[in-house]
């Protein structure tokens, strides 16, 4: 039998949790109050900018206006959804492999998958990026997505999700002439529904907001990733002073990732709890 919290410890623990969401929350509410804000009264009031209709105009305007910001959005939409489109492709059969076949070698696959865990991704940035600049592939499309179509924290989720399906229909599957491959597609993949809504959302949010290596592999402005751009946008003219402006971008280049996470929110959950092992 559990017993409940008693009242003043529900009440403590509440607390603590919504003083720390406020905390968290406050810079995106201060960015979305500044974006519609005019320029001159943003430090002048209170602790909390005061929107008006006059400057959620001038300082959008600015930010769609001032820079390619819609180019750098659908270089952001092309490049993570192509990467996660691979990343799945190549996760999906490992992960199937690590967790339901016996095959010598299988625990020191599993133990370079951990410590591909433990690699910063900064590592192999010389050699990637020589490889890259002597393919010509520089400023372009492959470069951004390549480099990341192998993610072994995508193995590992599925590798631990998988682990937990019964061993019993895939013994049926492969009585019904089901090939490993077609196991890995038709019954995994539908059942690791969560997994794959539970990574999406990391894979999205990550090369969405990754600044260090399209930093490195573009120069080209119409390449620009959105967080980059951003970035472009502070150093590019005046946009240093514009900072109603520059709020107005982060609203706009932050609103895709939020409304993704509040529309899987369930299923990212599921995911993570389900997939433990």
């Amino acid at each position: 039998m559990i017993l409940a919290k008693p009242p003043v410890s529900r009440i403590a623990s509440h607390a603590v949790l919504l003083s720390g969401a406020i905390i968290m929350v406050f810079p995106f509410i201060w960015m979305v109050l500044a974006s519609g804000t005019p320029e001159s009264e943003i430090f002048n009031g209170g602790l909390l900018p005061v929107p008006t209709l006059a400057g959620t105009a001038q300082n959008y305007g600015a930010a769609l206006t001032a820079i390619p910001l819609l180019r750098f959005m659908a270089n952001g939409f092309v490049v993570c959804l192509a990467i996660l489109i691979l990343q799945i492709a190549v996760a999906i059969p490992c992960g199937y492999a690590l967790a339901k076949l016996a095959f010598p070698g299988r625990p020191l696959l599993l133990g370079a998958v951990l410590l591909g865990l433990l690699v910063p991704v900064q590592i192999p940035t010389i050699p990637i990026y020589v490889a890259l600049a002597k393919s010509g592939l520089l400023d372009t499309y492959p470069a951004l997505i390549l480099p990341w179509i192998i993610s072994v924290f995508a193995i590992f989720l599925f590798r631990q999700f998988f682990v937990t399906f019964p061993d019993e229909v895939l013994d049926a599957a492969r009585l019904d002439g089901f090939s490993e491959f077609s196991i890995a597609w038709r019954i995994m993949l539908p059942a690791a529904w969560p997994a794959v809504a539970s990574f999406s959302i990391f894979s999205i949010v990550a090369h969405w907001n990754d600044l260090y290596w399209p930093l490195v592999v573009t120069t080209n402005p119409d390449m620009m990733m959105p967080s980059l751009g951003i970035a472009y946008f502070r150093q590019a003219g005046d946009g240093g002073g514009q900072v109603g402006a520059l709020m107005a971008g982060g609203v706009i280049v932050t609103a895709p990732l939020a409304a993704l996470f509040l529309s899987m929110q369930r299923h990212f959950i599921r995911g993570l709890v389900v997939g433990r092992h």
